[in-house]
């Protein structure tokens, strides 16, 4: 009797709740997995012009290096 009491609350909740809330939980996660927003692409392009800097200046260190020291590179590999 008492199994009873506690299967209809369960039923109940695997009926109507329970495919409710997994419609209404994809649908969120649809909407917010669209891309990348404004911002978010606009950071992105800042962080990728920084990198190109970065780079330019490694290569530049790079450079000095190889016409002070040209065995510096044996050293570090």
């Amino acid at each position: 009797m008492s199994s009873f009491w506690i299967a209809i609350p369960l039923i109940a909740f695997m009926i109507f709740v329970a495919p409710l809330w997994l419609i209404l939980h994809y649908r969120s996660k649809r909407k917010t997995s669209g891309g990348l927003s404004q911002e978010d692409f606009q950071r992105l392009d800042a962080l990728s012009g920084k990198s190109e800097q970065l780079q330019k200046r490694v290569e530049t260190l790079e450079r000095i290096l190889d016409a002070e020291s040209p065995s510096w590179r044996r050293r570090y590999e």
